[in-house]
């Protein structure tokens, strides 16, 4: 089944973004972006001069508050630190609530947001409750992928969607009684004052194509990396980073730069919860979906597991699928004589339950781990969040989801 003509304009943006494609009419689009790009880089620089002049109107909500963010578009590891953060508060004895905006919910009926503009009503309509941190309230076509997850995966943790911030912090505050909040993704989300900023950049790719929207990946220019308190380098491998450090100090000179890769846990069984060890990769010949913004990479991650990809198909990033497409690529990779049909975590939340028993399918489970350093992530976390841990939790367990 071919893929929805929105995702298909943007799968064509996004390779004409990155070079992929070339051509006169190509070139016509890339100069047309870069100028639109001149614009909207503009309009970054005036709008966080407009804040940092006290111009535009700070809220400061009273309680710890920690933002986890990047300057590129997708991809850095965003959800996996914010979940570890989750764990690791909670554990401590915080009470933690998530405030997302959830990237391409499903919005309310066009009737009804028209009217409540009209009335005035949208700053009185409460915030999405995805988990009241006992019971998972909304699916992932209403709450968004990424929240979602975060409230599939984590026990005593609220999570609430909204575009305005401020006032779910202000929601989870009054009607959670949380002390602590997480923005997911909240690096752009310049009204909430008096926070953490958690800067992620991505080893193979720090800086996107170097170019901001719409001509690059960047959302802000370059220099807007000094609002960054602390800056996790993902993706890392242990070698020697000390060039993409010095790039970053031309930006900021005061963060602390900690690095951090993503680690393999296990295969889990999207219809049956069954986990298989990662040694099962090993030597199978394997399919692959990946509807994420860089599917390369988790591909990759596949191989470096030992497995051989007989098949893959890309979609375009928080892809909803199809029974049609789960089954055709069932059949593909049974055809072609593969043992199973791999994705990602993120990928499964957005799966249909396909009555398909004959080829097993399963997510990739990992965790985020530091390295070149002695340090544990437990103690990382509560040590830059500045807080005083309220039990022991350094023998605990913490898992989390990747976005490669």
């Amino acid at each position: 089944m071919p893929d929805k003509p929105l995702e298909q304009l943007e799968k064509f943006a996004i390779d004409v973004i990155l070079e992929r494609r070339r051509g006169k009419r190509a070139a016509i689009l890339r100069s047309v972006l870069w100028a639109l790009s001149l614009v909207y880089r503009r309009l970054m620089r005036w709008r966080w001069w407009w804040y940092e002049r006290r111009l535009a109107r700070w809220h400061s909500v009273g309680c710890l508050t920690i933002s986890v963010g990047n300057l590129t578009v997708g991809g850095t590891g965003k959800t996996p630190i914010v979940e570890q953060f989750a764990r690791t508060l909670t554990l401590a004895g915080r009470r933690v609530a998530i405030l997302s905006r959830g990237y391409k919910s499903l919005p309310r009926p066009l009737a009804q947001r028209l009217w409540n503009r009209l009335t005035f009503r949208s700053n009185y309509i409460p915030p999405r409750v995805v988990s009241d941190g006992r019971s998972l309230l909304l699916d992932s076509g209403h709450a968004g992928d990424e929240p979602f997850m975060l409230a599939s995966n984590l026990r005593d943790v609220v999570v609430l969607v909204d575009k305005d911030r401020v006032k779910s912090a202000l929601y989870a505050i009054r009607h959670f009684n949380a002390d602590t909040l997480l923005l997911d993704d909240g690096y752009q989300y310049l009204p909430l004052k008096e926070r953490l900023n958690v800067t992620l950049v991505d080893r193979h790719a720090p800086f996107g194509n170097e170019h901001v929207l719409p001509r690059g990946t960047l959302r802000e220019p370059h220099e807007h990396l000094k609002r960054g308190d602390v800056i996790f380098v993902t993706k890392c491998d242990g070698g020697d980073i000390t060039g993409l450090k010095e790039r970053i100090r031309e930006y900021n000179r005061h963060a602390e730069i900690i690095e951090c890769a993503h680690r393999a846990l296990y295969l889990q069984d999207l219809y049956t919860s069954a986990r298989q060890p990662l040694q099962y990769l090993r030597g199978r010949d394997i399919g692959a979906v990946a509807g994420i913004a860089v599917p390369e990479s988790f591909e990759g991650a596949l191989r470096g597991l030992g497995a051989n990809l007989i098949y893959s198909r890309h979609y375009a990033d928080h892809h909803r699928y199809t029974d049609q497409e789960v089954t055709n690529a069932i059949n593909r990779t049974r055809a072609r004589g593969g043992h199973a049909l791999l994705t990602t975590e993120k990928d499964a939340v957005r799966f249909p339950r396909v009555n398909r028993q004959d080829l097993p399918v399963y997510f990739l489970r990992v965790e985020i781990q530091l390295v070149n350093t002695s340090e544990s992530l437990h103690d990382c976390l509560i040590r830059i969040s500045g807080i005083r841990a309220r039990r022991d939790i350094r023998q605990l367990p913490l898992g989390a989801v990747a976005d490669f």
